[in-house]
């Protein structure tokens, strides 16, 4: 027979420190200090757990009775008290959370995916400027498609683009609520974008210098930090992050080892990227380590790294529809124009690696041998030292 109601009211607090048995999985274990804590024990699905029930100061021996007796019944279903317990707890103290609180605390989880406070910025501004003014105070698990088509009406078919980062966003923030407990449907997302209907706007591409281009702009450019900035994202082919956070110690010889965070793929365990630096790129760095005390080998006033917008707004400031992006368009149509470059190699040249998972396990190289020799001749033609084809790596 089972033992069961061992324990008398009487006698709980003259117990010794040790655990006592009440019957059934229900323990009290006391403490040296005097203290004491009913746990109630279960085995489920071969394994053996605890599951706390309060302090002795709080719960009394009936009261502990009764809560051993409710998980009982749920074990005797197959389900988990501890799991059930939090997931009631989180859908009881969430239940009235609004979509502001809820997305700031999704931007926090989010935020060590992202390069820097400025990214996680603008990372939250399309939610921030177009969402949150509309829906930001309903509770997160009562927004439904309708809502969102409405809050992206205005601007889906003007400024798509944001329209679509916007709901890229909050996407990611109920599935951040749905991983906290909320009961929310994930699938007001593509129901949203069906109410919203295709966008009649199509999608601008960056704007990217002609290559032919490239030598005259490139020789137009003087040895401030920002300008020498711009003349390594062109010779190098990178985005403007990695260049911007470009220090000397990334700098081996001829190899520049950008880390994993200044890349657009960044991972947990994603590995660092190398660049091959052409003999100009390396004097670009000369002159830098001439002009600056920093660091960052393109700083700026202050020291830190450059303002994100810092090359963008040089081309601007010149009345250039090319941005720094689209440098790397022309990187990469030199490549396939004017050499015999294959295709591996040259994507590899703008960092783009194996993007598939069985791919990337497989082919784990970097090109960096195979890319030394364009990048070479990428920088005689942008020097204007040669306007030969390269015919053979």
């Amino acid at each position: 027979m089972v033992k069961s109601n061992s324990l008398r009211v009487a006698q709980l607090r003259s117990l010794p420190p040790g655990k006592h048995c009440d019957g059934r999985g229900l323990w009290l274990h006391k403490r040296n200090d005097g203290g004491a804590q009913w746990v109630y024990r279960f085995t489920l699905f071969g394994r053996t757990r605890e599951m706390g029930l309060g302090a002795l100061r709080d719960v009394g021996l009936a009261e502990a009775r009764e809560a051993a007796d409710a998980a009982r019944r749920l074990v005797a279903q197959e389900i988990d008290p501890v799991k059930e317990r939090r997931r009631a707890r989180a859908q009881a103290s969430r239940r009235d959370g609004r979509l502001a609180d809820v997305a700031a605390s999704a931007l926090e989880a989010h935020r060590k995916t992202l390069k820097s406070d400025d990214s996680a910025t603008r990372w939250f501004s399309p939610l921030r400027m177009h969402v949150l003014p509309k829906l930001g105070t309903m509770p997160v698990v009562r927004i439904d498609q309708h809502d969102i088509a409405n809050a992206l009406a205005p601007i889906w078919h003007v400024k798509n683009e944001t329209a679509r980062k916007a709901l890229s966003r909050l996407k990611t923030v109920l599935e951040y609520a749905v991983a906290q407990g909320f009961d929310v449907d994930l699938g007001i997302i593509d129901k949203a974008k069906i109410l919203l209907k295709p966008n009649r706007k199509k999608a601008k591409r960056i704007e990217s210098m002609p290559y032919r281009e490239v030598p005259a702009f490139y020789a137009s450019l003087a040895d401030d930090p920002r300008e020498l900035a711009l003349r390594m994202l062109i010779l190098t082919g990178l985005r403007s992050d990695a260049v911007r956070n470009m220090t000397l110690a990334q700098v081996q010889g001829d190899v520049w080892t950008v880390p994993a965070r200044y890349m657009k793929a960044r991972k947990e365990h994603a590995a660092p990227f190398r660049v091959p630096l052409s003999p100009e790129a390396q004097r670009v760095i000369a002159l830098a380590q001439r002009v600056t005390c920093s660091d960052y080998l393109f700083p700026n006033s202050r020291g830190g790294p450059l303002a994100t917008m810092s090359m963008r707004n040089l081309l601007v400031d010149r009345r250039l529809d090319a941005r720094p992006h689209g440098f790397r368009s022309s990187l990469r149509t030199w490549l396939s124009e004017q050499t015999d470059c294959s295709t591996h190699v040259a994507e590899a040249c703008i960092c783009h690696l194996p993007q598939g998972e069985v791919e990337k396990a497989y082919n784990r190289t970097d090109y960096l041998p195979n890319r030394r020799p364009y990048m070479r001749a990428w920088s005689a033609f942008v020097t204007g030292e040669s306007d030969q084809l390269l015919n053979a790596a």
